[in-house]
């Protein structure tokens, strides 16, 4: 596969398009349909792994309940192309073009990102982004690119991306997961998206996404966590959503400072959320 031959289409006038990433609300961000051609597109889909909870990293806690699987060598080969494609120099490139954002790097690591799925109850508190990479602590997230992979998707499952304004007073815009379209936006401080209303999706369809994480190096990048906010109308979740964000600060101190990864904490949360699950009596 060349550089370029997962795109279906030219991207046309890459001006217009900064235009539209710069002025969009409530942060800079990009709409893009018909990314993938067709054939790649069915096959992403039809390859796309199936769940499998002691395999991949379990994100179960009062701010998400997702699924993800970050280990490349694991993928089909098309998934596999695909990522390596949007992680090539020429597709970096574009994203610059795009954003405006010079110098990135693609993270073939994967921190943080990969493959992602959410099965019936799923969901993603509206959040921003932990602000550098886990192992390269110069490296600032600057860019995120998801793309979506879901056929025939019915809007009465839910899982639109939301995004909110500064001030988490109201959601600005909601971005439908269908297949093969991409949003990339820039990851600030106020950034904040997530999808938190639970996934009605029925049993066997799950929401699958493919996200990739683009950063600058820096010499006074800031640690800092995934920082999770109630919405107005949380009510009394806002406490249960603080006290995890306090928790998941604690653990991100810990993973930097000691090399960490997600597996062990991984396999925790999936057995006690698969506890909770089985019958009693």
């Amino acid at each position: 596969m060349s550089d370029t031959a997962v795109l279906r289409r030219h991207f046309g006038d890459v001006s217009a398009l900064r235009e539209r990433y710069a002025l969009a609300e409530p942060f800079p961000h990009i709409v893009l349909d018909d990314f993938l051609d067709e054939s790649t597109l069915g096959r992403a889909i039809d390859e796309f792994p199936d769940l499998d909870e002691a395999q991949w990293t379990n994100y179960l806690h009062v701010n998400e309940r997702k699924y993800a699987n970050s280990d490349l060598d694991t993928w089909a080969p098309i998934l596999r192309d695909i990522a390596t494609q949007l992680m090539s120099d020429p597709f970096v490139r574009l994203v610059e073009e795009i954003t405006g954002i010079s110098d990135l790097i693609a993270d073939p690591a994967l921190d943080g990102g990969g493959l992602h799925t959410s099965i019936a109850g799923g969901y993603l508190n509206v959040h921003t982004d932990f602000t550098s990479h886990h192992v390269h602590p110069t490296w600032e997230r600057r860019v995120n690119l998801l793309l979506y992979l879901n056929r025939d998707w019915d809007p009465s499952y839910g899982g639109d991306l939301e995004l909110w304004d500064a001030q988490m007073t109201r959601c600005v815009t909601k971005v439908a997961p269908i297949a093969n379209r991409v949003v990339l936006f820039t990851t600030t401080p106020d950034a904040f998206h997530g999808h938190p209303v639970p996934l009605a999706a029925p049993q066997g369809v799950s929401r699958k996404s493919l996200a990739l994480y683009y950063f600058t190096e820096s010499e006074h990048a800031v640690a800092r966590p995934t920082q999770y906010r109630a919405r107005p109308d949380d009510g009394w979740r806002r406490i249960l959503i603080a006290a995890d964000q306090q928790a998941l600060r604690a653990y991100d101190v810990a993973k930097r400072r000691l090399g960490l990864s997600d597996d062990t904490a991984s396999r925790l949360l999936g057995r006690l959320d698969r506890s909770k699950r089985r019958p009693q009596g």
